[in-house]
């Protein structure tokens, strides 16, 4: 019988050693699933992670392209309200060195003509004058209305102010000389006498 206790007791005992080895298993596995999902749990909250800075990058980026489109149309709308300006004013140099010629033009008129030559001659000055004039209006270059109107300091240089009945306060009496526009754009104003 001794025999078939001691048989009985290897066999308990490798029962034991198998059960105690399942339960080791079983411990090793469940820590090893542990440590598995840790580490998965570690890489999904690094990848999202990830993620959220691009993003964040992918929003700073198209915050930043916006910025530049919004920049590029002021630039071209500048530019083009600049070359439409250029266009529109670009007479102003040249008449700016027209106008004093035009100003000589009518001081040599004030002369008075008594012989039948000079007369012809000055029939023909002030033909020059009237095709010089012309040109000039075609390229929206006008005179500034002075005379008999109110006086208005974007058009009118009052030089003198006088005191004569009859006539409104802050009417232009006479004009001294004449002022010039080209188009809206005051080029010079026209001096003028102004009653009080």
């Amino acid at each position: 019988m001794n025999e078939q206790n001691k048989g009985h007791e290897d066999l308990t005992e490798e029962v034991v050693n198998d059960e105690y080895t399942e339960q080791e298993s079983d411990s090793v596995n469940d820590e090893a699933v542990e440590q598995h999902s840790d580490e998965v749990e570690g890489e999904e909250a690094e990848q999202l992670s990830e993620i959220e800075e691009i993003k964040q990058e992918k929003e700073a980026l198209q915050d930043k392209l916006a910025r530049l489109q919004a920049d590029f149309d002021n630039f071209r709308r500048r530019t083009k309200k600049e070359k439409e300006a250029d266009l529109k004013y670009k007479s102003q140099d040249i008449a700016n060195d027209l106008i004093p010629v035009l100003d000589n033009f009518e001081r040599a008129f004030q002369v008075e003509v008594n012989d039948e030559s000079t007369n012809s001659f000055a029939e023909g000055m002030e033909m020059v004058y009237n095709q010089f004039k012309q040109a000039l209006e075609e390229h929206g270059i006008e005179e500034v209305e002075a005379e008999g109107v109110q006086f208005d300091p974007q058009m009118h240089q009052a030089v003198m102010q006088v005191s004569e009945e009859g006539i409104e306060s802050n009417q232009v009496i006479e004009v001294l000389q004449k002022g010039y526009q080209l188009k809206d754009r005051v080029i010079r104003p026209a001096m003028v006498k102004v009653n009080e």
